[in-house]
């Protein structure tokens, strides 16, 4: 790589690795570490073909998503997941956004990668669900009863996401939340 394309990539990294890091934390499960470890290794890959790149953080994503995809298609995960249980709450139950993060990071933590990927790349990215096939590779159909499913247990683990309905999440969305619609 030559110092010109040095340079860009220094400052593709620099601008866009914090928006990068928080989609790596929500397909980890939270784990930071992890994610940073993800997305490391998806920056080093696009380096080898920085050149070669049209879009780069398309294909950082890509490959992202892509590496979530085969360290869940592993017969045997490789690593544990340690999930810390969200703090008590105050006493007048009103939950604030950062309690709200909390709640739905531990959430995401405790579904299976796989279901975590869809809810991410459909909810957060809000890609459609033939994109969400495409870069997972399976067909709609698996897109749509794994998110179906995925809901349906995320409501289960983490049911004061309710507050989290249409009314509340248009008012204010935190950022660092998935908008997942959730129902009681």
């Amino acid at each position: 790589m030559d110092a010109e394309s040095q340079d860009r990539f220094r400052e593709f990294v620099q601008s866009r690795s914090s928006a990068l890091l928080r989609t790596a934390v929500l397909l980890c499960g939270g784990d930071r570490h992890a994610a940073e470890d993800q997305l490391q290794t998806a920056l080093v890959k696009v380096a080898g073909r920085w050149s070669r790149v049209e879009d780069p953080e398309a294909y950082v994503r890509q490959v992202l998503y892509r590496q979530q995809v085969s360290w869940w298609r592993l017969k045997w995960p490789r690593r544990e997941v340690a999930v810390a249980e969200p703090p008590e709450r105050a006493g007048d139950g009103g939950e604030s956004a950062a309690e709200l993060r909390v709640v739905m990071r531990g959430a995401l933590a405790r579904l299976t990668p796989r279901q975590r990927s869809v809810l991410v790349l459909r909810y957060y990215e809000d890609l459609p669900e033939a994109d969400v096939a495409r870069i997972l590779g399976c067909s709609v159909g698996t897109v749509r009863s794994t998110a179906h499913r995925s809901l349906a247990r995320l409501r289960s683990l983490a049911p004061e996401l309710a507050a989290l309905g249409p009314a509340a999440a248009e008012a204010s969305p935190p950022r660092d939340i998935s908008p997942v619609e959730v129902r009681p």
